[in-house]
C-alpha cells in the first residue's frame, strides 16, 4: 500500500469519527429548564362528591370570654363566574370543603364586640383551585369582611369568596366596663344602726299622772 492510499484510508476514518460524534451532539435531549416557582399543594383525591377535612383550630377559645372559636360557625358565599352559579358554605374554624376544582379553608371568624364603635363580621379564609395542569395553588389567603368587602377582595378569574355571617356571642359587658346605678337609687352601702327597742304601750291602758301632780281646781 502506497502512501497516498494510507492517508486516504486515515482521512475516511478520522470523518467517520467525526460523523459519528456530531450526531450523538445534534440527538443529545435538551436539559430542562427552570423549574416554576410557584406554590404547589399536595393531591387531593379526585372525588364529585364534596369532601370535609378537619384539621386543628387556631385558638381554643376566645380571650375576652365570648364563644370558643372552635365552636363558632361561618358561612361564605362561593361564585363560580363561568356558569354564575353561587353557592353557601357553612364551616367552623378548622375545617374545609372541596367543591369541584376549588378548596375553602376556614382558619377563624369573629364578630366586634357590642362595646367596639365598628360593627364588622369577618371570616379568615384560604382559597385554593386546581389548574388546567392539575396542580393545587394557593389563590387567596386573608381575612373577608361582611360589611367592608373592599379591604380585602379574591382577586381570581374564576371563582369570587365573600363572608355572609359568624354565629358567635359575647358577653354584654367587657372586661373594663363599669355599671352606673340609675339616678336616685344610689344607696349607702355603710352598715345601718341598729335602732333602740321601745317596750310595746298596751293601747287600752291611760297615761299614769305623775305623783307630785297637784290636782287643778280643787274645792
Amino acid at each position: 500500500m502506497n502512501r497516498r492510499s494510507l492517508a486516504a484510508a486515515i482521512l475516511v476514518l478520522v470523518l467517520a469519527i467525526a460523523g459519528y460524534f456530531g450526531y450523538r451532539a445534534l440527538h443529545r435531549p435538551a436539559a430542562s429548564g427552570r423549574a416554576t416557582s410557584q406554590e404547589i399543594l399536595p393531591p387531593v383525591e379526585d372525588k364529585t362528591t364534596d369532601t370535609i377535612e378537619t384539621v386543628a383550630a387556631e385558638s381554643d377559645s376566645a380571650p375576652t370570654g365570648g364563644t370558643p372559636m372552635a365552636e363558632r360557625v361561618a358561612v361564605v358565599g362561593l361564585l363560580n363566574k363561568r356558569n354564575g352559579e353561587s353557592r353557601d358554605v357553612t364551616l367552623k374554624p378548622g375545617q374545609a370543603t372541596r367543591i369541584g376544582d376549588v378548596i375553602i379553608r376556614l382558619r377563624a371568624c369573629e364578630q366586634t364586640a357590642p362595646w367596639e364603635q365598628d360593627k364588622l363580621t369577618g371570616a379568615f379564609v384560604q382559597v385554593d383551585v386546581r389548574g388546567v395542569d392539575q396542580h393545587w395553588r394557593r389563590s387567596f389567603s386573608g381575612w373577608l369582611y361582611k360589611e367592608r368587602p373592599e379591604l380585602n377582595v379574591v382577586q381570581h378569574p374564576v371563582y369570587d369568596v365573600w363572608t355572609k355571617s359568624c354565629t358567635m356571642s359575647w358577653p354584654d359587658k367587657g372586661p373594663d366596663t363599669t355599671v352606673l346605678s340609675a339616678p336616685g337609687t344610689s344607696r349607702s352601702s355603710a352598715p345601718k344602726s341598729p335602732r333602740a327597742s321601745r317596750p310595746a304601750s298596751d293601747p287600752g291602758s291611760e297615761p299614769a299622772t305623775p305623783a307630785t301632780a297637784a290636782e287643778s281646781n280643787a274645792t
